[in-house]
């Protein structure tokens, strides 16, 4: 495996992506309705006063009429950023709302990034602590050493909210939940185990000292900064590091590892060796966490110790330390119980609620992750992958109950399977299940053809294919407008790429030959063919899928869905025995429905609605869902009575006559499927739920309702995607931006879609 990671970017492509649509990564929605003057009356004044007076009253009932108990404040004065340094507090903006974002994306935390101009350690303490109000609690966050340690410290005996410096204790988490499992593999105990630490700046102190509270003896651990060991009577060592000074004669690094255990490394590139791998005990356990580039890498620990269990802080590795494992879930279980306090029984109840995790069998969407590949716990799965879609059960859980038992929980959980199913619902799973195709298709790259590669929305999504390790784009256009695009895009080696131009590709003649045999009895002469092959993009690029140059197709960009479907159908036919259709998946925040057919078929027959209704369901489940199939009509079960309403009725009564793993009903109106008010009117209905796969009775009712959805609906559409057709092809929208297309690409070459 290559040293360089497989994600890259260039400079500009990172700065569009934080530039576009909106600046910044966050925004703020309200969560209540605000359409009428009583809804702002409610909202504001005088209905304001109401809650007001009712916390002035009782100030714990903040948490019931605000927003304050699922409010993290993520907090940095940018001196410590990243591996970059001290580069300032308005610097770190971009990072503090990254962590917002992934608060919010793994375990539905409302996070808001606040970015102090100050080095002050005493003004940043007082300014922290006079937002305690406002916050359920306090993420730390790129704050460098020894001054994060006073702060959290001081923090946390002031405020009566949790604290916690993530960079300290994030890695310290889950390098000990990998350090448990390692331990486990190799026969060790913790108490009997000799570590050494390889940095000691935050992360590293924070490591040392959780691996003390878990059971490692403090005799056992020799602590390394850039002047070797440290140990009692050295010079400038500071209170910090000096509780970590070890009696011994040793002096280096080097001298350390001889016959250690275990080396935790947070430190920088290169500072451990292979000679330094070589001399340590048997089985030895490597954590080289430093990043972007490790300590030493995988490859070259085991080149010398083939039995080395090796971690790293990188994901083209495995057992990836991602701190994305921790901090979002043990905040939504400090929240969820009002905990005053992140204290080290919390640490260690996540830690080993992750290391217990990764010995259970491996969920099948992870392994799907892997293009198939079974991940099983052992010597490269110590660590759970990050989108393990368990991590939100199991360690907020651990974390609530490890707060209740230690005294500092203000809310105790009564009913833990109860808390377990809310947790589960705080999460639409497809935002899980697309982390997972792409890493699907990085797993197993693809050849995608971009038909319009020349239009700057596509080429930007086919540059950032290649970049994001998900396979070889195949740009089709006129060459020298591609290579022109991609330097002003500052693309590096743009000549690197693939480029297929119609004018002059070894693939026309084929490609006219076997488009003439198919076409010759529709009209058309072999100068027609040539003509469409060296002048229309979708057939040249779907001649280029027929002939197998690439794997899937992306088009659409510049012209109209059914035009571009027309050309497309010229030279591709359907599926043996499949309907092409279209699908529009739109995704809120903790649902998502699948609406079909969309795209294609006017008027369905009830034999086509079944195969609609089958295709769907099998997408929906494919991205995470239990299928419930609603048949849509402007009538609910024969009320009002129609003439329109029998290839629905059809539908259902063939479907009853098959073997369906799958709910369905109808005909009902969309309120009838949706709403569980209105549901309960229709207690026959065999949906135990809300619907989530809609089957639109015809194409201007389906089209019609997928744009106008995505026009106002206030959810994000995804689509529509293209099934049926014997090739993997996806038609984007005209108004489609890059994440988009590049979404498309990656369902198609996923065999999501298509």
């Amino acid at each position: 495996m290559s040293d360089k990671s497989k994600v890259q970017f260039t400079d500009r492509e990172a700065l569009f992506y934080h530039q576009t649509q909106r600046p910044g990564k966050i925004e703020i929605i309200a969560s209540k309705p605000m359409a009428t003057q009583r809804d702002l009356s409610l909202a504001y004044s005088p209905g304001v006063a109401v809650p007001v007076q009712a916390i002035a009253d009782d100030p714990a009932t903040a948490y019931d009429y605000t927003a304050k108990g699922n409010l993290v404040a993520v907090i940095s004065n940018g001196t410590a950023i990243l591996g970059m340094g001290n580069l300032g507090a308005l610097a770190s903006k971009p990072v503090m709302e990254g962590k917002a974002v992934l608060f919010k994306r793994f375990a539905d935390v409302d996070s808001i990034d606040i970015e102090l101009a100050s080095e002050d350690t005493d003004a940043l303490i007082e300014a922290i602590a006079m937002m305690e109000p406002s916050f359920g609690g306090i993420n730390l966050e790129d704050i460098k050493a020894p001054e994060c340690f006073i702060i959290e410290q001081t923090l946390r005996e002031r405020m009566n909210i949790p604290v916690m410096h993530d960079d300290q204790h994030g890695t310290a988490i889950i390098a000990a939940a990998g350090l448990i499992n390692a331990c486990l593999i190799t026969g060790r105990k913790l108490d009997e185990i000799k570590v050494v630490v390889n940095g000691a700046g935050a992360s590293a102190l924070a490591c040392t000292s959780l691996i003390k509270s878990m059971g490692v003896r403090h005799e056992n651990v020799l602590v390394c900064d850039t002047r070797g060991v440290i140990y009692p009577g050295r010079e400038r060592v500071d209170q910090f590091k000096s509780t970590h000074a070890v009696s011994t004669d040793k002096r280096t690094l080097a001298e350390a590892l001889q016959g250690a255990d275990v080396v935790l490394g947070l430190s920088a590139k290169g500072a451990i060796t292979p000679e330094m791998v070589k001399n340590m005990a048997p089985e030895p356990i490597i954590f080289a966490m430093a990043n972007p580039d490790p300590e030493i890498t995988p490859p070259e620990a085991k080149a010398v110790r083939p039995d080395a269990i090796v971690a790293t802080g990188r994901s083209d590795y495995p057992n990836q330390v991602n701190n994305v494992l921790g901090f979002p879930f043990i905040f939504r279980g400090a929240l969820d119980v009002r905990a005053t306090a992140i204290n080290e029984e919390m640490k260690i109840a996540a830690a080993t609620a992750i290391a217990e995790l990764a010995r259970e069998q491996v969920h099948e969407d992870v392994a799907a992750a892997y293009g198939g590949e079974t991940q099983a716990f052992g010597r490269d799965y110590i660590i759970p992958a990050p989108f393990d879609p368990r991590l939100m059960e199991v360690v907020p859980m651990a974390v609530a109950k490890a707060a209740m038992d230690s005294g500092v929980a203000q809310k105790p959980i009564e009913d833990f399977e109860a808390y377990r199913d809310q947790l589960k619902a705080r999460l639409n799973p497809t935002t899980s299940v697309l982390t997972r195709v792409y890493e699907q298709v990085k797993a197993n790259p693809k050849r995608v053809i971009f038909a319009e590669a020349d239009n700057e929305v596509v080429l930007r999504a086919a540059i950032q294919f290649r970049d994001f390790g998900y396979g070889e784009p195949i740009l089709v256009g006129r060459t020298q407008a591609i290579l022109d695009k991609m330097a002003d895009l500052g693309v590096p080696n743009p000549e690197s790429f693939h480029i297929e131009n119609s004018m002059i590709s070894q693939h026309v003649e084929p490609m006219v030959e076997m488009l003439y045999d198919r076409l010759q009895r529709r009209g058309f002469l072999k100068r027609d063919v040539q003509r469409m092959c060296n002048t229309d993009r979708n057939i040249f690029a779907s001649g280029l899928l027929k002939l197998g140059v690439g794997d899937a197709m992306v088009t659409g960009m510049t012209r109209p869905f059914a035009q571009s479907m027309k050309e497309v159908r010229r030279v591709l036919d359907p599926a043996e025995g499949k309907l092409p259709f279209g699908i529009h998946m739109l995704v809120g925040k903790n649902h998502t429905v699948f609406m079909a057919d969309t795209t294609i078929n006017e008027r369905p027959t009830a034999e086509e609605l079944v195969v609609i209704a089958r295709e769907t369901a099998a997408v929906a489940r494919k991205l995470g869902h239990e299928p419930r199939v609603a048949f849509l009509s402007y009538s609910t079960f024969g009320n009002p009575a129609g003439k329109w309403l029998d290839a629905t009725r059809e539908a259902i009564h063939l479907l009853d006559q098959q073997d369906v793993d799958f709910e369905y009903e109808g005909e009902m109106a969309p309120d009838a499927a949706l709403n569980p008010k209105i549901m309960e009117l229709y207690p026959f209905s065999r949906l135990s739920a809300p619907a989530n796969v809609l089957i639109m009775p015809g194409l201007q009712s389906a089209n019609i309702s997928a744009k106008l959805l995505k026009e106002i609906g206030g959810t994000t559409s995804i689509g529509p995607m293209l099934l049926g057709m014997e090739k993997p092809v996806q038609v984007v929208p005209m108004t489609a931006i890059a994440p988009d297309v590049l979404t498309l690409a990656a369902l198609a070459a996923a065999g999501i879609a298509g």
